[in-house]
C-alpha cells in the first residue's frame, strides 16, 4: 500500500457488491473484507477481484476510509446500525435498493460517528470487462467527489444527481418498480395462459410488439432464482410510491408473488416450466419437462 493509496471496507460482498469493490481495485484502491461468518462462494469472489480480508469487522471499520454497503435491501438498516456501534468515523457510501426514507434514516443514524454518508443506487448488470454498471450518487459534493475519483476510468459510472440524501435511492425504487415489477407481471401472463392452454398464442401476440418482456420468457426462471433478493425491492418501492401519495399496493402485491420462489434462490438451474410450477404453488413442477410447447 502506498501513502496515498485510499483504503476501501466493502460490506457483504455478492455478486455485485464484489464486482463494484473490484473496479475500486482496479483504479488503486486497497479494498478489504471481512470473511467472518460468509461462505465458500463469497471468499472465492473476493480472492478473484483482488479484495483483501481481515481478521473482523472491528479491523475493517477502523482502517478503511470510505465503506461501500452493497447488501440485500431487507438487511441495509441492520448492517448501518452495526456499523453506527463501531463509531465508524469515515465515508458511508449506502449503495442498497432501499427507499429514500430509509437512506434518510440511515444517514441519520451515522451522523453521531461517520464523516459523511453518499446516497447511491447501482443500475445495471455487475461491472466486467463488457458491461458497464451505473452507481448513481447524491449527497454533499465534496463526498460524492470522492466516491467519483474512487472509480475513475472503471466499468462503473458514477453520474451525481445532487445534494440530497434520498435523490439516488428514489431513482433507483422509481426505476426498479418498472423494471422489476414488468418480469413478475409477465410470468403471472404466462402462468395464466398456460393454466388455459394458450401459452404459445400470448407468445405470438407478443412478438408482434417490440422490446416486450412477454418476449423474453427465457428471463423467467432468472426472475425465480433472484426473487429472494428482489422482492425486498418491490416492498421499498411501494412504499415509496405510498410516501409520494401514490397507490402501492400493486408492488407489495409483486413482492408477496415474489416470495412463491423462495426455495429458487439462486439456483441457476430452473427452467420456465418449472418456475411457473413454483409460482403457481405446484409442488409437482417437473424442472425438465416443459410445461407447454413454447417453453
Amino acid at each position: 500500500m502506498t501513502d496515498d493509496q485510499i483504503v476501501v471496507g466493502i460490506l457483504h460482498p455478492g455478486s455485485m457488491g464484489a464486482a463494484v469493490a473490484g473496479c475500486a481495485v482496479s483504479a488503486g484502491a486497497q479494498v478489504l473484507w471481512c470473511p467472518t461468518g460468509r461462505g465458500v462462494a463469497t471468499a472465492a469472489r473476493a480472492e478473484h477481484f483482488g479484495l483483501e480480508p481481515v481478521a473482523g469487522l472491528s479491523e475493517l471499520l477502523e482502517r478503511a476510509e470510505v465503506l461501500l454497503s452493497l447488501c440485500p435491501p431487507a438487511a441495509a438498516e441492520n448492517v448501518a446500525t452495526e456499523v453506527a456501534s463501531h463509531g465508524f468515523n469515515g465515508l458511508y457510501v449506502e449503495a442498497n435498493a432501499i427507499s429514500p426514507e430509509r437512506a434518510q434514516r440511515i444517514s441519520e443514524l451515522l451522523a453521531g460517528s461517520a464523516r459523511a454518508v453518499v446516497d447511491g443506487a447501482v443500475i445495471g448488470s455487475p461491472p466486467s470487462s463488457s458491461k458497464r454498471t451505473r452507481l448513481f450518487l447524491s449527497g454533499p459534493q465534496q463526498e460524492t467527489s470522492t466516491v467519483e475519483a474512487l472509480f475513475a476510468g472503471t466499468a462503473v459510472s458514477t453520474p451525481v444527481l445532487g445534494p440530497e440524501i434520498g435523490q439516488a435511492s428514489a431513482l433507483k425504487m422509481a426505476y426498479t418498480a418498472y423494471q422489476k415489477a414488468s418480469r413478475v407481471l409477465a410470468a403471472l401472463s404466462y402462468g395464466l395462459a398456460q393454466h388455459h392452454g394458450v401459452g404459445q398464442d400470448l407468445l405470438e401476440i407478443a412478438g408482434g410488439r417490440s422490446g416486450s418482456y412477454l418476449v423474453e420468457t427465457d428471463y423467467i426462471p432468472k426472475v425465480a432464482a433472484r426473487a429472494w433478493r428482489w422482492a425486498p425491492e418491490m416492498d421499498e418501492a411501494a412504499e415509496t410510491l405510498r410516501a409520494a401519495g401514490l397507490p402501492g399496493d400493486v408492488l407489495h402485491a409483486v413482492a408477496t408473488t415474489l416470495r412463491r420462489w423462495d426455495e429458487a434462490k439462486d439456483d441457476t438451474t430452473l427452467t420456465v416450466g418449472h418456475a411457473l410450477g413454483l409460482l403457481a404453488n405446484s409442488r409437482d413442477a417437473d424442472a425438465d419437462t416443459p410445461a407447454v410447447e413454447f417453453y
